[in-house]
């Protein structure tokens, strides 16, 4: 079908829509107007993998170079991580390592194809080159005096395309969070779209909290204007529905996302913007060929957006026996035939400051076994330390009884405080053994044995 016959389908299909009693029965969303571009803009997208950032925003690409705004795109990895779509893209077994460094190749041309159609040109193309399925370990674990992170299909420690921004570069937190600031200082941005920290791929949960720690670094010392920032989410359990090309269907929040506590943003998208973002997708035929309903499943008359927003814990006297708690908004389970109990398990998560401390309260859905683990996170950031230094503490509570790790070192502090009371587990952590930080990035997540089972999204403590 060609492109003036597909808008004119899309067109014809959205006044239909309009008339169609389905629409009257979708569920109605409270969201904020749309964002608006400037021929003052300048965009920048980052995405964690080829293909991210034309399902996720190929419209807002559309949108603003269309508002006289400049683009830029980011590609944190080259994608070479999904065995599964070569396998079907080449219909033989992968095995080698460098042929998953050729698959990445591969996906990143896709990227450089699909940009060139929505009008991004390749100088406007940058790419990091770490590896997929590994950022998020390397925000966690890899930073100071480390053997660099391994990935798993490559087996590669450094950055292996010549093309990237920093070839050889170590797979490491320092190198990642230099790129990262290098791109947003260069590019100066006055609008970044980047991932949802809820989204449930650990690249894609890894990828904002680089580029929010690049930020913070860059406008304390002055060096750069603080940009909005807008997230967008891909990867939820049984999201969107139905699968495959609806394009004149609205593309609904998640509702495992709808009680999160985020503040959303529907952007519609017009019948040529549909039509040429459904081009883009099919320029990825390794991930088509691999899952042909669901990169079309993004081609909807919206895209949706998180305005990032942070809480700010109020402080209290040590003494004070009454707390005041910062609610989270937990995850709730998906509907339908994907609830299941095995990815339900937060009743409650709430943190309050208390003299030194930083209190963490968890509550669960049922009791803690042998099986069945927690491990919180609490990354601090100070603006007067370098964060490669600063403590990455994880609280563990599990097979092994509760322990702290700092990054991927088990530590012994004598003044954390830990409570558990059947399903309701209390933590008292010092600020001084998270380094003293202005703000503090907190996730959780629920485990079996090593397996992650439910995991909340990241959100930022300002600490005033």
């Amino acid at each position: 079908m060609n492109v003036f016959m597909r808008t004119l389908m899309i067109a014809v299909l959205f006044s239909l829509f309009s008339l169609c009693p389905l629409a009257e029965a979708q569920e109605k969303i409270d969201l904020k107007k749309p964002i608006t571009f400037t021929d003052q803009d300048r965009v920048l997208v980052f995405a964690p993998h080829p293909d991210d950032e034309s399902i996720a925003a190929g419209g807002v690409i559309q949108q603003a170079l269309k508002a006289g705004a400049k683009v830029k795109v980011c590609l944190v990895t080259y994608g070479e991580n999904n065995e599964f779509s070569f396998i079907v893209y080449e219909r033989r077994i992968v095995l080698k390592p460098k042929e998953f460094l050729r698959l990445g190749e591969v996906r990143h041309q896709e990227s450089l194809d699909a940009l060139a159609l929505l009008g991004v040109p390749l100088e406007n193309v940058v790419s990091l080159g770490y590896p997929d399925y590994g950022t998020m370990e390397i925000f966690l674990k890899y930073w100071g005096e480390t053997k660099p992170f391994r990935s798993m299909l490559s087996r590669k420690r450094v950055v292996p395309f010549s093309d990237a921004l920093s070839p050889g570069s170590p797979y490491v937190g320092e190198s990642m969070l230099r790129d990262f600031k290098r791109v947003i200082e260069d590019y100066r941005p006055t609008k970044i779209f980047m991932p949802n920290p809820g989204d449930v791929n650990r690249d894609h949960r890894a990828t904002p909290l680089f580029t929010q720690v690049a930020l913070w670094e860059l406008e304390d010392r002055g060096q750069i204007t603080p940009p909005e920032i807008f997230s967008y989410i891909v990867h939820v359990a049984g999201w969107p529905v139905p699968r495959g090309y609806f394009p004149q269907q609205q593309l609904l929040l998640p509702p495992s996302l709808e009680k999160s506590g985020m503040s959303w943003i529907e952007q519609p998208l017009d019948p040529d913007e549909i039509s040429k973002k459904y081009d883009a997708v099919m320029k990825y035929p390794t991930q088509v060929k691999y899952a042909p309903h669901y990169l079309v499943t993004f081609v909807r008359r919206d895209e949706l957006f998180e305005k990032f927003s942070s809480l700010s814990i109020h402080r209290q006297l040590a003494s004070d026996s009454e707390l005041v708690w910062a609610y989270v908004g937990v995850n709730e389970p998906p509907k339908g035939r994907f609830k299941s109990d095995a990815t339900d398990h937060f009743a409650q998560l709430a943190y309050a400051r208390q003299g030194n401390y930083l209190v963490v309260k968890v509550v669960l859905k049922r009791v803690l076994d042998k099986e069945f683990g927690l491990s919180v996170f609490l990354i601090g950031y100070n603006a007067r330390v370098p964060f490669s230094t600063m403590p990455k503490i994880s609280l563990l509570v599990g097979l092994n009884g509760f322990h702290i790790k700092d990054k991927k070192k088990t530590i012994v502090p004598k003044d954390v405080i830990f409570i558990e009371n059947e399903k309701e587990l209390l933590f008292k952590v010092p600020l001084s053994l998270l380094g003293n930080p202005d703000r503090v990035l907190t996730s959780a997540k629920t485990m079996l044995y090593d397996l992650t089972l439910d995991e909340l999204a990241w959100r930022i403590l300002e600490l005033p």
